[in-house]
C-alpha cells in the first residue's frame, strides 16, 4: 500500500489542473421560463462566470425537456426587434454574462411537455473545448417585465 501512495498523489497533481482550469466556469442563478397554456417552446436564462484565465464559448445546450435546443440573442434588424439563432456565446476571462429575457437566451423549441412552476429541468451547456456544464434548474413564471418570479434557487 504504500508504494500507491507517491503513484496516487502523481496522477492528483497531472489531473488537478485539468479539474481546476473547467471548475473556473460556472452557471449560476438559472431557470427556464413556464410554458403558456399550448405553447411548443419555452426559454431558459442564467449567470455564466468565467473565472478562468481564458475565453469560454459556450457552443450549444441542451435538455431533455426539449427536443430542440438554441443558442440565441435579440438583435435589431432594420428597426424591428428579432430573435435569432447565435453559434456561440463568448464568455470572456473574468467575467460574466448574463443571460436574460429580451436578450441573450436559450431557447427550448417543442418541449417534451408543458414546463410548470416548481417543476426543475436539466440543462447541459457545451464549450468549444469540449467541457459541460450540467445544472437542475427551476422552472419559473417570468413576468412581461421581463424579470423572474416565484420558485426558489
Amino acid at each position: 500500500m504504500k508504494s500507491l501512495k507517491p503513484f496516487i498523489a502523481a496522477i492528483a497533481f497531472i489531473l488537478a489542473p485539468l479539474a481546476h482550469a473547467h471548475g473556473e466556469f460556472f452557471l449560476h442563478d438559472a431557470y427556464a421560463r413556464a410554458s403558456a397554456p399550448g405553447a411548443p417552446n419555452s426559454a431558459a436564462f442564467m449567470v455564466l462566470d468565467n473565472q478562468s484565465k481564458v475565453l469560454k464559448r459556450v457552443v450549444s445546450a441542451s435538455t431533455p425537456a426539449a427536443k430542440r435546443v438554441e443558442l440565441h440573442e435579440h438583435a435589431m434588424v432594420d428597426g424591428m426587434m428579432e430573435m435569432r439563432q447565435i453559434a456561440q456565446i463568448l464568455v470572456p476571462k473574468g467575467e460574466q454574462v448574463i443571460l436574460k429575457p429580451g436578450g441573450l437566451h436559450v431557447m427550448l423549441f417543442d418541449l417534451v411537455k408543458p414546463l410548470e412552476v416548481g417543476e426543475h429541468i436539466s440543462l447541459t451547456l457545451t464549450t468549444a473545448d469540449g467541457h459541460t456544464l450540467t445544472k437542475q434548474i427551476p422552472v419559473k413564471t417570468v413576468m412581461a417585465g421581463m424579470k423572474h418570479h416565484s420558485g426558489s434557487e
